[in-house]
C-alpha cells in the first residue's frame, strides 16, 4: 500500500488543482542558480576625491 504524498483534507480537488500545487510546490524546491559576486560601486574608486577637500586638510 503507498502513502500518498499529497492529501485533501475537505472537498474534492480536481485532477488540474492538484497539478496546480505539485507545480508550484516542485518550483518551490528546485536549487536556485548561485546569487552573482557582490561589485563595487563604479562611482567609489580609491583615485576619486571626495567633494571639496577642507581648507585646513593636508591631503589638498
Amino acid at each position: 500500500m503507498t502513502v500518498p504524498a499529497l492529501r485533501i483534507e475537505r472537498g474534492h480537488a480536481a485532477a488540474e488543482e492538484i497539478a496546480a500545487i505539485t507545480a508550484v510546490l516542485l518550483a518551490r524546491t528546485a536549487p536556485r542558480p548561485p546569487a552573482p559576486p557582490p561589485t563595487k560601486a563604479a562611482w567609489h574608486t580609491p583615485e576619486q576625491r571626495h567633494g571639496f577637500p577642507a581648507a585646513h586638510s593636508w591631503r589638498y
